[in-house]
């Protein structure tokens, strides 16, 4: 396959995956191309690559910088401005993770919190008893979920790879030795 062909294969997938994420596709594939060139781009030169409109472009290229994943890249003697993405996978889940954090996570926390109070004449004791506890179950697997975020959000790479590699290894050694098979038939 040739590098335009990758490029262009690699692009239409990451909107596809961006799209199943929860963020729209022009997004993801603008972000793609930022990450598979090795130089910033212009409005014009995306809005050309991808066919979309100006206005399509910019917002999604907002968005981008609002998430963190794409800095505008400002050149002496030049009107245009340039995007580049942050291309340190780590850094981009995690930028991405504080983002899911504060899109989904926050607001439903909030929104769990606020209904633990109900007016115990508003109901037969049972039925808020009930409704209580599974939103209190939701709460702190929430919660759970939220600590273990900020837990991951303070590792760096080698702190959060080198043990999770080392644990798989061993698994792997291990399934070895067992004659384990692999999903998809092989050893592990």
């Amino acid at each position: 396959m040739k590098l335009e062909e990758a490029k262009h294969s690699f692009v239409q997938a990451w909107g596809t995956i961006g799209a199943e994420w929860g963020i729209n596709r022009t997004m993801a594939q603008i972000h793609a191309l930022l990450l598979a060139s090795p130089e910033p781009l212009d409005t014009e030169t995306i809005m050309e690559q991808l066919q979309v409109s100006r206005g399509n472009a910019n917002t999604n290229l907002r968005a981008l910088v609002d998430w963190g994943l794409v800095s505008r890249e400002i050149r002496p003697g030049v009107r245009r401005e340039f995007f580049v993405a942050e291309k340190d996978v780590w850094e981009i889940a995690r930028a991405i993770a504080v983002q899911r954090r504060k899109r989904e996570l926050d607001p439903l926390m909030r929104v769990l919190d606020s209904t633990l109070s109900i007016d115990p004449d508003s109901a037969p004791a049972a039925e808020i008893e009930e409704f209580e506890r599974v939103v209190h179950s939701i709460y702190e697997l929430g919660m759970k979920a939220s600590r273990l975020l900020d837990m991951v959000l303070l590792l760096d790479q080698g702190a959060f790879f080198k043990p999770l590699v080392s644990l798989l290894k061993s698994r792997s050694q291990h399934a070895r030795m067992s004659g384990a098979k692999n999903l998809q038939g092989g050893v592990p």
